[in-house]
């Protein structure tokens, strides 16, 4: 009889264990449940999180950068994953674990491009500090004085018919021809880095280069004479020298480029502060119908 009421005790306690949870296995399942309810609404609150977060990206890049004139950050970088060893491996084996890793891994996400949007913001408050400088360095006026102007023999872009090599070939400045010994003026504040004869394949002739900070720089070709020197200061309007036709040059002109970043763009975007708006309109107007003659 105790044999059997062993057996039979045994058989209850594997048949309720199989069938029923102990106080102790609910309250663990209990926990089990309400950690994964709040995996969810962690993960909820990063999607929301992370919604927020490209939208502040998205301003940084359209408005922020775009009024101080900075490139937009790449994706490449804001998006930019974490490599090498398995980060999430001690998470792994539990149960969840996916739940775990996938929460741990979009946090890791948020805090790498909240890192890369300060300092976004760190440079954009270094810029907005020296905007005012920037406004005085960057290119604004034309390099002569309109009532000194013969014509615009020459605008930005493709020229089919070049002068002197009698092909086409693309102009990456405007020629300004005006009669010898026309006075030259820098465009904006900043610093000569080059004022010598260039012969190279360009046939600048004699070269000014001015660098203006914030990734602009200007380039005067073709001129008679040097009124300053490599390593000299300049201000905007500042005398730099006069119009010759050395060089490249079948008549006297000054050519004029507008470089940012290395990269030669249109000079007639930045006369604004040399042209009343109708006249500067008419200019931009020519210009886009005929590269060639204004």
């Amino acid at each position: 009889m105790f044999v059997v009421s062993i057996i039979i005790s045994v058989g209850y306690y594997v048949i309720y264990s199989h069938f029923y949870d102990t106080p102790k296995e609910r309250a663990l399942t209990n926990k089990l449940s309400t950690i994964k309810f709040d995996y969810q609404i962690l993960s909820q609150d990063l999607d929301h999180i992370g919604q927020i977060l490209s939208d502040i990206q998205k301003r940084d890049d359209d408005i922020y950068r775009t009024i101080l004139e900075s490139e937009p950050i790449p994706a490449s970088i804001r998006q930019t994953g974490f490599g090498g060893v398995n980060r999430y491996e001690p998470l792994e084996g539990y149960l969840n674990s996916n739940l775990m890793i996938a929460a741990t891994k979009h946090i890791d996400v948020i805090m790498k491009q909240l890192v890369v949007q300060s300092i976004s913001y760190d440079e954009l408050i270094y810029k907005a500090i020296n905007k005012e400088q920037m406004a005085l360095s960057r290119p604004a006026i034309m390099p002569i004085f309109i009532k000194d102007l013969t014509i615009i023999s020459s605008h930005f872009g493709w020229r089919s018919n070049h002068p002197i090599h009698r092909d086409g070939r693309p102009h990456n400045g405007i020629d300004f021809s005006a009669p010898y010994g026309t006075n030259i003026y820098a465009t904006g504040d900043g610093t000569v880095t080059r004022a010598e004869h260039n012969s190279g394949g360009y046939g600048y002739g004699n070269l000014i280069t001015i660098d203006h900070g914030f990734g602009y720089e200007t380039r005067y070709a073709h001129m008679q004479s040097f009124k300053v020197s490599e390593g000299d200061e300049v201000k905007r309007g500042q005398l730099i020298g006069t119009v010759g036709s050395t060089g490249g040059s079948v008549g006297p002109h000054v050519h004029y480029e507008v470089h940012k970043n290395g990269k030669p763009i249109n000079p007639i975007n930045y006369f604004y502060k040399d042209l009343p708006p109708d006249e500067y309109v008419r200019m931009i107007e020519q210009a886009q119908n005929n590269n060639e003659i204004f």
